[in-house]
């Protein structure tokens, strides 16, 4: 059984890819396939400059990612160098995703910058894994079930600023529908049995996590109060990976003041075999959703 990671603070989001606060992935990844395509045609960024009507710089803060993508311009730019049709499905679609990655700018005043990134990365990840210990998933929580988990923590925000976290947690699972990414939601038993919020918000709630459990989008386990004794971490874990053509995979941390990137490749091991050894004891899906039916009989 390998041995429970502890949670690192040596490493930074950066080691990923050069991502500044805010910055989609989708965007950087954007701009790295722009530049890609600009060597292969043997063209300058000056000769690309003239096509969106504007400077050397802006092409090349661009293709770093630094500026947020125009469609028009992108359009122009993929137009211009005759891009294959394979290729410009794939622009447009970095395109709309980062621009849709954009979004939770809005929530600024709310939201932690390190919740900032997880969100923006989130977007472009092929399937994640996540393991929670004390509450539902953000991903697949209620409404109701999310409002008393900000009201517990934010005992001094106005009605007002809880609102706007609740409409942040419902906006980002919008990823849910897409194609991707997939999720794999590990639950650690007695988040099922913790009345968060009372008996009719974790009703309501664990009735939403059975509607998830049977569609084919999400992969619900639920792990053991016995199964899990020796295996599970006292902390939530996210785990993310992307395209062949993306960041490196990456682990997420959440802590009581912030967050840990774990990009280094060495620590990333130590935590997917935590999450791997999580999936070995965990119920399967079927029994999964057997737990989560006794839990909301338990409401009643």
């Amino acid at each position: 059984m390998p041995a429970v990671p502890q949670p690192r603070s040596d490493d930074s989001l950066a080691e990923v890819v050069p991502l500044a606060s805010g910055r989609a992935a989708a965007g950087i990844l954007l701009g790295e396939h722009l530049r890609q395509w600009r060597e292969e045609r043997g063209l300058r960024q000056a000769d690309l400059a003239t096509v969106i009507r504007g400077s050397v710089s802006k092409i090349s803060r661009l293709e770093r990612g630094e500026s947020p993508a125009k469609t028009r311009d992108v359009i122009d730019l993929i137009t211009f160098m005759r891009l294959s049709p394979k290729d410009r499905e794939y622009a447009e679609r970095l395109l709309q995703q980062a621009q849709d990655g954009q979004w939770y700018q809005h929530f600024s005043d709310v939201t932690p910058q390190y919740l900032k990134r997880l969100i923006s990365l989130e977007d472009s990840a092929q399937e994640i894994t996540a393991y929670e210990n004390l509450v539902m998933p953000g991903l697949l929580q209620t409404r109701a079930y999310a409002h008393s988990l900000v009201s517990m923590v934010r005992k001094k925000w106005s009605e007002a600023e809880i609102e706007r976290v609740v409409d942040l947690r419902k906006r980002r699972q919008l990823i849910l529908n897409q194609k991707i990414p997939r999720v794999t939601a590990l639950i650690d038993q007695g988040v099922l049995l913790r009345p968060r919020g009372g008996p009719a918000v974790m009703r309501e709630q664990l009735e939403h996590l059975l509607d998830a459990a049977d569609t084919k989008k999400v992969n619900i386990r639920i792990v053991g109060f016995a199964e899990g004794a020796s295996v599970s971490p006292p902390y939530a874990i996210t785990h993310l990976n992307f395209h062949e053509d993306g960041p490196a995979e990456l682990v997420y941390v959440e802590h009581i003041n912030g967050a840990d990137y774990v990009t280094s490749p060495g620590a990333v091991d130590e935590y997917r075999a935590a999450l791997d050894e999580l999936k070995r004891v965990a119920a399967d899906r079927n029994e999964s959703k057997e737990l989560i039916r006794e839990a909301i009989a338990s409401y009643s």
